[in-house]
């Protein structure tokens, strides 16, 4: 069909009145916008960090810069265990944390960060985005005058590092251990005595002594921060964190004081930086564990009495704090429900396919 130019006129006009009322992805604002940014994580764990590095990188390309965020690592505006604090009360916009630091101030917290005995990466997401987890977990969020935005995954972890075996039960007793989240709370129920620090002071205190064992993350980084120099023994499974979901933290009133296109990107960035980070981790981890084996680690496997026993004062703390909340009541018997119709299908599919493979690995 030829255009005539008496057509194309009204064609042109029509088409400069919709580009104008209709602007382009990255010039969906004029508003130049610069927010800080602070994390709970250290420079030298690139990964972690690095989420907050990836978030700046893509809300940047997706508003042709006119969106900035300013990161800031652990202690360089606030310590690491404080960005809740930080972002509630205004010092900064936004931070980049795990939810399970502030279970002491709100319990409810950890069903957005990970729990013993609990869901991997994909089933937490099932739950956020087509289950009632999103709808949960944002009532805690507004107490505290943040929004939280899906922002990093380690995958499965590590149980930890250990001078001594781990043989019964009953070695947890007056064990010294840094962990976090819901962790603590279970190996006390074993007779440990649990302490939550951050990243770059574990070293230190296994170093001192001052801790019999620690978990942080899995070989990759724990390889970074030298436990296989103060701990001989490395155990599987993770049982007590088979994810740990990370947060962007929010500050409501910055939140509101966005375009509905930033937030929209702000939130796919979230998503960008989590997926980034599991195949990350990924990646790393597989070489890692080799080299810690190579260098002398005894990798060691959890027998089944201390996962029995673990499993069984995981579900005791849980009952314990549901009978002292009614919103973390609420969230568990939701999550629980979810929890079983997961490891149901998950049961039927995806492990039983996985260990096929791995064992047709070795064939």
């Amino acid at each position: 069909m030829t255009v005539t130019r008496r057509q194309f006129g009204p064609v042109a006009a029509s088409m400069a009145a919709m580009a104008a009322a209709t602007p382009a992805f990255g010039q969906a604002t004029n508003e130049n916008v610069k927010w800080r940014l602070t994390s709970s994580f250290p420079k030298s764990l690139d990964t972690l960090w690095g989420a907050s590095q990836t978030m700046a990188r893509v809300v940047g390309e997706m508003t042709d810069g006119k969106f900035v965020l300013q990161p800031f690592a652990a202690g360089e505006i606030v310590p690491g265990l404080q960005v809740l604090d930080a972002v509630s009360n205004s010092t900064v916009e936004c931070g980049h944390t795990y939810t399970g630091y502030y279970i002491g101030k709100n319990p409810s917290f950890i069903f957005d960060g990970s729990l013993p005995f609990g869901l991997t990466p994909r089933q937490h997401y099932a739950w956020m985005l087509y289950g009632d987890g999103r709808k949960l977990v944002d009532e805690v969020y507004d107490s505290f005058n943040v929004v939280g935005l899906t922002a990093g995954n380690t995958g499965g972890q590590m149980f930890g590092w250990f001078r001594k075996e781990l043989k019964t039960p009953a070695d947890f007793v007056g064990l010294k251990i840094r962990t976090a989240g819901f962790g603590g709370k279970v190996f006390a129920k074993l007779g440990a005595v649990p302490q939550q620090i951050a990243g770059g002071e574990i070293y230190p205190a296994m170093e001192r002594g001052t801790l019999d064992a620690c978990e942080w993350v899995s070989a990759y980084d724990d390889e970074k921060l030298g436990f296989n120099k103060v701990a001989k023994y490395y155990y599987t499974p993770g049982v007590m964190e088979v994810e740990a979901n990370n947060v962007l933290m929010v500050n409501k009133a910055a939140w509101a004081s966005l375009p509905p296109r930033y937030q929209a990107i702000l939130k796919y960035a979230g998503y960008y930086a989590m997926t980034d980070m599991l195949a990350s981790y990924d990646a790393k981890n597989a070489p890692a564990i080799a080299r810690l084996v190579a260098s002398g680690t005894q990798l060691s496997v959890l027998p089944e009495d201390v996962i029995r026993a673990l499993r069984v004062a995981t579900e005791s703390v849980l009952d314990e704090e549901a009978a002292q909340s009614p919103q973390f009541k609420k969230i568990l018997t939701n999550w629980r429900q979810f929890r079983a119709e997961q490891h149901r299908w998950f049961s039927i599919a995806d492990t039983r396919a996985e260990l096929a493979v791995y064992r047709s690995d070795r064939t």
